[in-house]
């Protein structure tokens, strides 16, 4: 883009360079470098471009969003138009005076828009132009040269000093035309020109003793400007030896905050000469820039340099210092070095903060992250001593980021409290890099607008407020006690009362409540009689939006007072009553009983009695908290026959209520054995009714509980049966597989086995109709070994156990004659059974059962090697049952194959296991079991 004041021709090279970098985001919108080149001393409204269009702005929003120039200068060099969005010139611009000699001057300019907040970043070059003539810093030159100075000597000359810069600044060197001197124009190191003056013949004093040159200097711009100086060269006589140093350069580095007096650099010149041609007088020579001899000095006869003024990195970086040095001879000759002094950066500057713009007050609901203020941060140390950082105290909700060079932004990091804390005063701290480290402290205020988000709030969530009966309507009974942390608006408090219940209007009946001041009265006089509690609610509501509320309960007890006199329930007030008291009655006789009622509460129901009235007063009394007449001494016959009692009641308020009952007790005949009758028969028919009431309850829960009991006895019964018809109705394997609902048999409780010793046997519910299953896990497969067990079987115990016209299937081998046992080693239930000594045994149906349970137990705890069997080695626990002399070496060894009856479960002898036999029996055809083998 080309600015307008290129296309007016006003500048030949006013155009935009282009944009350079993207710097970063601030607020939602993007910040772009924007350059510009001017020349200097442009009059003041001179267009420089139009930033509206280089940074895409809306240029009707403009002024609305009030697009200023920020920049670090005091002055305020440029400034926008807001209707046509062109940046023009505001103050006059000399770049001489803005960067001096820096070959390029720039002006960095911050354009800032609000609403949104945006930030660019502009650059405007100022170009030189010539407007400075070379100076001289003398308005005439003197040397002194000794004739005996040989051809090709070289003098330095006075050097000019141009302001500007580049092409406008000093090109070169003119003399005047001479025969002796020639000028030689030599470039330092920084580009600068200097003169010298080349001797090409040799003076001769008696000839020319004085010259006259002139030396002019002549810069490079259109047209040139130039400057001159007048050389006066005076011959001196000849002091043929000169100084010389011992080397041409120094070098030399010094810190920029050395005190005056540091010592810089000793140079060292030397003369051949004798006497005071070859004494040196050491001086600054005439190349040096303006300034070096305030910055530093020079001792003239050692050649010391050191420190004189206060050193500025900032200013000047390096300092290329000339010497020369003399002989103190009547035509002395001088020599000439250079010392360059680098001076060292030290943080001697403090950062700068300049707070751009602040956005406050900020609303306490603000998001994460919202842009407070911009800050923009100097400093003008180089390096370290110039990294800036920015921090803000730790704990608050704020933290500052950099979006540009130089530039931080201040944002929330967390969520803002208006009722918390309303006001910050944020303490930002700038610090650099430098050690020591220096910093610059500026403070941010930044207030929080409120929100409505806090309801109203109370001391307490209920209230119990006691009022007395018979209140004065109007008079206030409770002033509620609530507040709103928010800001006043907010905080504006409404009150109100609200229905709760079933009644409808009760509130409005009995109380209100002042809307703005919360003060709840009462409407009409309250009665303790009438309603002793009222339960309100009230409902408090603030003026934000939108709108919070609060609801508190208040309850509101009616305490009671002393308005109401007792009243007389007994006798009843209106009609005649008439006791009868016998004569002759003893004293302590019970006549009658006034009873006495009051409405109200508490101490003020409390009533006494008191005899007000009567004919006699010696012959009744009453009791003061019973309200009981009774005779004080025996009925004479003296007695009048007819008494009027007056029995006053008085209740324990304050004041005291009272009231009167009458009664008329007429004294008869009759004995008081006989009329102590009559009232008493009214109480046995009282006390049978009663009776009878409890009777009949009982029989009812009686009768309840027994058809509950019947009913779950008889679901009981059909779950049983039905259980046990489907165990009955199931496979013979399944029977066995998976037993069903078993019956428990304890050996040991039967008498057969020692305490110590539990082998359990399990029978099925429908035992007649199975076999004991013995409780042994790990026993082998019952359905391979079953026809094994059968045909192994000894053909006497086979029919001892299921008969005796029963053998067992197949061939079985021969009986043992030598187990049968004498009549004192037979076993029975008593153990002396008397019988046949060839006969079976056991003697009956259940010892055969239990024996085959200990038998089995047994064999099998023996195949596993881990019992003892109880009563001592080989007994299996039979002498408990049979005796102590009965053991095992007089039973036959049932343990090699042992068969269940009912069962198909074998018991394997585990010594035979071990000695490698195999089981009796082969693969034969298996038998059937259950029901038809018992058949």
């Amino acid at each position: 883009m080309v600015p307008e004041a290129w296309r007016g021709g006003l500048v030949s090279t006013g155009r935009v360079v282009g944009v350079l970098l993207l710097l970063g985001a601030l607020h939602k919108a993007s910040a772009a470098v924007i350059r510009y080149e001017i020349l200097e001393e442009r009059e003041k409204g001179f267009v420089v471009g139009n930033v509206v269009r280089d940074l895409d702005l809306d240029l009707g929003s403009l002024s609305a969003r009030r697009l200023r120039v920020v920049s670090g200068a005091s002055r305020r060099f440029f400034e926008v138009n807001w209707e046509t969005g062109e940046m023009f010139v505001n103050d006059r611009l000399d770049r001489e005076e803005l960067c001096g000699t820096l070959p390029s001057c720039t002006i960095t300019l911050e354009l800032v828009v609000e609403r949104p907040l945006e930030l660019f970043s502009a650059e405007v070059v100022i170009q030189d132009i010539n407007d400075n003539n070379p100076s001289f810093p003398t308005r005439e030159m003197k040397l002194e040269i000794s004739e005996a100075v040989a051809p090709g000597t070289r003098f330095p000359l006075e050097s000019a000093h141009d302001p500007d810069v580049g092409s406008n600044s000093l090109q070169t060197y003119e003399l005047s035309r001479n025969e002796y001197f020639a000028l030689r124009v030599q470039t330092r190191e920084d580009s600068t020109k200097y003169a010298e003056l080349v001797l090409e013949r040799a003076l001769d004093r008696e000839r020319e003793p004085d010259l006259q040159l002139v030396l002019t200097a002549l810069d490079g711009g259109t047209p040139a400007r130039s400057a001159s100086l007048p050389i006066r060269i005076v011959v001196l006589d000849a002091n043929d030896n000169a100084p010389t140093f011992n080397q041409s350069l120094y070098r030399a580095r010094v810190l920029e905050d050395a005190l005056p007096g540091t010592r810089v650099v000793q140079v060292r010149a030397t003369d051949l000469d004798e006497g005071p041609n070859g004494e040196i007088i050491y001086s600054f020579g005439s190349h040096n820039r303006a300034g070096v001899r305030e910055l530093f000095s020079l001792d003239l006869v050692t050649g010391m340099l050191t420190v004189k003024g206060r050193l500025d990195f900032e200013d000047a970086k390096l300092h290329e210092i000339y010497i020369q040095a003399k002989d103190k001879g009547a035509n002395p000759e001088g020599a000439h070095c250079k010392v360059l002094v680098e001076v060292v950066d030290v943080n001697d500057n403090a950062p700068e903060i300049t707070v751009t713009s602040v956005y406050s007050p900020v609303p306490e609901d603000a998001p994460l992250g919202t842009v407070i203020a911009l800050l923009s941060v100097t400093d003008l140390d180089a390096g370290e001593n110039g990294l800036v950082t920015c921090e803000v105290p730790p704990g608050l909700p704020f933290s500052l980021t950099s979006s540009l060079k130089n530039y931080f932004t201040l944002k929330t990091s967390a969520a803002l409290d208006r009722e918390t804390v309303p006001e910050y005063n944020l303490s930002i701290t700038a610090r650099d890099a430098g050690t020591p480290s220096l910093s610059a402290l500026t403070t941010v205020r930044v207030q929080v607008s409120d929100i409505n988000d806090n309801p109203p709030q109370s001391s307490q969530s209920s209230y119990n407020v006691y009022v007395e009966e018979n209140n004065l309507p109007g008079v206030p009974i409770l002033n509620l006690s609530v507040w709103d942390p928010d800001a006043p608006q907010n905080a504006r408090l409404s009150f109100f009362l609200l229905e709760q219940g079933a009644e409808i209007g009760l509130v409005g009946r009995y109380f209100t409540i002042n809307r703005d001041s919360g003060v709840v009265s009462s409407l009409v006089p309250l009665d303790h009689e009438d309603r002793r509690e009222f339960e309100l609610t009230a409902h408090i509501s603030d003026g934000g939006t939108p709108v919070l509320a609060t609801n508190i309960s208040v309850n509101v007890f009616v305490t009671d007072r002393n308005d109401n006199a007792p009243q007389v329930l007994y006798p009843r007030p209106g009609q005649s009553s008439v006791e009868m008291l016998p004569r002759g009655t003893a004293a302590g006789y019970l006549v009658t009983r006034v009873v006495g009622w009051d409405p109200d509460a508490g101490h003020n129901a409390w009533l006494s009695y008191s005899l007000l009235g009567a004919p006699n007063q010696s012959l009744f009394a009453v009791g003061l908290h019973t309200g009981q007449i009774t005779t004080a001494r025996p009925v004479q016959d003296t007695d009048s026959p007819r008494q009027t009692l007056t029995v006053l009641i008085r209740d324990n308020g304050e004041p005291a209520l009272s009231t009167t009952a009458t009664l008329t007790v007429s004294v008869t005949e009759e004995s008081p054995e006989a009329l102590a009758e009559f009232p008493a028969g009214s109480a046995p028919r009282e006390q049978n009714k009663n009776l009878t009431f409890y009777l009949l309850l009982s029989l009812i829960l009686v009768s309840v509980g027994f058809a509950v009991t019947v009913l779950g006895v008889i679901i009981f019964k059909v779950y049983k049966w039905k259980q046990s018809r489907d165990l009955y109705r199931a496979p013979v394997s399944s029977l066995y597989r998976t037993p069903g609902p078993s019956l428990h048999a304890d050996a040991v409780r039967g008498g057969l086995m020692a305490p110590h010793l539990y082998h359990q046997v399990y029978l099925t519910t429908d035992s007649r109709r199975s076999d004991p299953l013995l409780k042994k896990p790990g026993a082998a497969s019952p359905l391979a070994s079953r026809q094994n067990t059968l045909r192994s079987l000894d053909p006497v115990f086979y029919r001892q156990v299921l008969g005796a016209e029963s053998s067992p299937p197949g061939q079985q081998a021969p009986p043992n004659t030598d187990w049968r046992f004498s009549q004192a080693q037979r076993p029975g239930t008593s153990g002396s059974q008397n019988g046949d000594e060839t006969g079976t045994w056991p003697n009956n149906q259940f010892d055969t059962e239990m024996l085959q349970a200990m038998i089995l137990a047994s064999a099998s705890e023996a195949a596993d090697g881990s019992s003892t069997l109880g009563g001592g080695a080989g007994t299996m626990g039979l002498s408990a049952r049979y005796g102590p002399q009965f053991t095992l070496q007089h039973v036959p060894d049932y343990r090699q194959n042992v068969y269940i009856p009912g069962s198909n479960a074998t018991l394997t002898n585990a010594a035979g296991k071990r000695d490698g036999k195999a089981p009796a029996g082969g693969n034969g055809n298996k038998k059937k079991s259950g029901k038809k083998e018992k058949k």
